[in-house]
C-alpha cells in the first residue's frame, strides 16, 4: 500500500538531484543575485520605489542575503533527500547547514551596512560578523574531523541495511518534504502581504526533531544495542540543541552551535572506541 508514496519520493530524488535541474538551480542563482543587486541599487538611489518592499532593498547589498537564503533553501531539499541513507549523515549535513546560517548571518550583517566610514557606527556589526565567520569555521573543521571518524566506522548491523528500515525512513523524508512546500508557501503568502520573510529554518528543524525521534523509536525495532540506541538518541538531542541555537540571541546562538559540533565529535570519538574494542572481542572469542 506504501510502495506509491516510495516510488514518489524516489522520483523527487532524481528530479531534484538530476545535473540538468543542478544547472538550472545555478542559473536562477545567478540571475536572482543579479536581479535583486539591480533592484537594490536603484532603490538606495530613489530611481524606483518597491512599495512594501522598499525596507528590504533600501540597503546596496541585499542581494547577497537574497542569494545566500535561497542557496540554503535549497540545502534543506538535499538534507530531506539525505535522510533515508544515513542518519549519522544527515546530521551531518545539518552541522554543514547550521554554519551556512551563520555565514549568511554575516553577510546579512554586511548587508545591512551603510557607513564604513566610523568605527563607532560599524564596530557592532563587524564584531557580529567576526562571530558568525569564526563560528562557521570551527563547525566546518569540527564536522570534518567528525566525518573522518564516521568514516572508520563498520557498522555491521542488519538493520541499517534492511529494506524495511529504509522504506520507514523515506515516508518519513517525504512527510518531511510536503512539510517544506508548506513552510515555504506559508512564508511566501507573509512576504507577498507584509513584505517581510520569516526565515523559518527554525520551524523546520522543528518538524525534523519529531521525525528524529520517530526513526530512533523504530531503530528500535531492528537493535536493542546499548551503544547504537545512545548514538542515535544522541543524534536527536543534538538536533534540538541546533534548533535552540537557530533562535537565541547573538552570540549565545554561536557559542551553543560550536558546543554542539564538540559534542558530536567527542560521540564519534567515543563510539569509534567501543566499535573497534566489540570488533576485536568477538574476533578473540
Amino acid at each position: 500500500m506504501l510502495k506509491p508514496l516510495i516510488t514518489l519520493f524516489d522520483r523527487q530524488v532524481l528530479f531534484w538531484e538530476s545535473p540538468k535541474i543542478i544547472h538550472r538551480i545555478s542559473s536562477f542563482l545567478v540571475l536572482s543575485f543579479i536581479i535583486c543587486g539591480l533592484c537594490s541599487s536603484l532603490v538606495y538611489y530613489k530611481i524606483i520605489s518597491l512599495g512594501i518592499f522598499n525596507s528590504l532593498f533600501k540597503h546596496p547589498f541585499f542581494a547577497i542575503e537574497v542569494a545566500f537564503t535561497i542557496l540554503l533553501i535549497l540545502e534543506l531539499l538535499s538534507l530531506i533527500f539525505v535522510l533515508p541513507k544515513s542518519v549519522s549523515r544527515s546530521l551531518g549535513k545539518q552541522f554543514e547547514l547550521l554554519s551556512l546560517i551563520f555565514l549568511r548571518d554575516a553577510f546579512k550583517e554586511f548587508s545591512h551596512l551603510d557607513n564604513f566610514h566610523l568605527w563607532v557606527d560599524t564596530k557592532n556589526t563587524v564584531v557580529k560578523m567576526l562571530v558568525y565567520s569564526f563560528g562557521a569555521l570551527a563547525i566546518f573543521t569540527i564536522m570534518g574531523f567528525t566525518q573522518r571518524l564516521n568514516n572508520r566506522i563498520r557498522l555491521s548491523e542488519t538493520y541499517v541495511n534492511q529494506r524495511q528500515f529504509v522504506r520507514i525512513k523515506k515516508l518519513l523524508a517525504l512527510f518531511l518534504l510536503i512539510s517544506f512546500f508548506l513552510i515555504g508557501m506559508r512564508d511566501f503568502v507573509v512576504l507577498i502581504e507584509t513584505g517581510i520573510y520569516l526565515h523559518s529554518f527554525d520551524t523546520f528543524y522543528t518538524v525534523l526533531i519529531f521525525t528524529d525521534i520517530i526513526i530512533v523509536l523504530v531503530a528500535l525495532r531492528y537493535t536493542i544495542n546499548y551503544y547504537r540506541v545512545f548514538r542515535y538518541t544522541a543524534f536527536v538531542l543534538a538536533t534540538i540543541l541546533i534548533r535552540i541555537s537557530l533562535t537565541i540571541e547573538h552570540y549565545y546562538n554561536v557559542t551553543l552551535g560550536v558546543l554542539t559540533a564538540i559534542f558530536v565529535l567527542i560521540l564519534a570519538l567515543v563510539y569509534n572506541y567501543f566499535q573497534q574494542w566489540l570488533t576485536t572481542k568477538e574476533l578473540t572469542t
